[in-house]
């Protein structure tokens, strides 16, 4: 299956496009042919910046006027599809609504779905996709076989946002059919969690901890050096099934990936579900006073000892240093 067009859902935080969108657009840039995204909302306040990532044509669903983004998107795609306009392959972000679209879709144009991709290539005859399996130890390499489009979820940071120098992408409407019943369902409420700092996901330093912190109080520690370093708080998921702090924070297989310049892992023995989660930060620094940790095969830098005495120290020297 030659791929010459790719569609990328263009999923928005706000008023700006997701980093997840951003990534994807980015490599179906790298694939060669058309690159198209879709979108819905005010398209024209992004249509420039979806431009200079790639895409020459933003096709916009519209407004949802308070629907979920799931139904509308899915049954737009699934109707440009059938009428003759299908692309090769369609990039979704791994995230709520990206996979309640790819379900969707897959149902209605009754074509599989390969989730978790975490690596993409043109093989010259179709995508070739990468998957970790058994907690990240293993890659899986799969292919769809038979007539397109193939529908593709990717996660997070599995490939880096550059802009490119494309012009802004020329808006088209997506016209969604009627979706009796199933676009019935309305967002009533949305609640965004207070944060401060950058997001996890998005952080240049994270400052994860783990169950070696001993009880839930001490987490503020992993606040404090976070803070200090102007990064974000992890935890690993043993941490955040225990109640010490909300899932927002965990790093690993059912939580963020993340890919910060600096983690530090305090406290965490390093379970293989969460370094899939953290692997491939540039730098890692683990501390553990277990020196058999398996945090330590994949640590950068590794300090053996308590982290009762090694973070507060940390957290002194860095106070006395501003």
């Amino acid at each position: 299956m030659t791929v010459n067009k790719i569609w990328v859902i263009v999923d928005r935080q706000g008023d700006k496009i997701a980093p997840l969108s951003l990534e994807l657009l980015t490599k179906a840039r790298s694939l060669g042919g058309t690159v198209e995204g879709v979108t819905w909302g005010d398209a024209d306040a992004i249509a420039a910046e979806v431009g200079s990532y790639g895409a020459t044509t933003l096709h916009n669903v519209g407004d949802l006027a308070g629907g979920l983004p799931g139904p509308a998107v899915a049954a737009a795609l699934a109707a440009a599809i059938g009428a003759g306009n299908a692309p090769d392959a369609i990039l979704v972000p791994h995230n709520y609504d990206g996979r309640d679209i790819a379900a969707r879709l897959s149902v209605k144009i009754d074509r599989p779905v390969l989730t978790n991709v975490v690596g993409l290539e043109e093989a010259g005859d179709g995508l070739v996709t990468e998957h970790a399996i058994f907690g990240g130890t293993e890659v899986l390499k799969a292919r769809f076989t038979g007539e397109g489009p193939g529908i593709y979820v990717v996660r997070t940071k599995s490939f880096a946002a550059e802009a490119g120098d494309g012009g802004p992408a020329t808006v088209s409407a997506l016209e969604v059919p009627d979706l009796g019943a199933t676009g019935g369902a309305k967002i009533t409420d949305r609640h965004v969690e207070e944060s401060e700092g950058p997001k996890l996901d998005e952080a240049p330093v994270v400052v994860s901890g783990g169950r070696g912190l001993g009880e839930a109080d001490k987490y503020s520690m992993i606040e404090d050096l976070a803070k200090l370093l102007k990064g974000a708080a992890g935890a690993s998921r043993a941490i955040v099934d225990a109640g010490w702090v909300p899932y927002s924070h965990q790093v690993g297989q059912t939580g963020k990936t993340v890919k910060p310049t600096v983690y530090i892992a305090a406290g965490i023995s390093g379970a293989t579900q969460h370094m899939v989660g953290m692997k491939n930060s540039k730098n890692i620094v683990a501390i553990n006073k277990d020196q058999e940790a398996p945090i330590f095969s994949i640590a950068d830098l590794g300090i053996v000892g308590d982290v009762h005495k090694v973070l507060p120290k940390l957290i002194e020297a860095l106070k006395a240093r501003s």
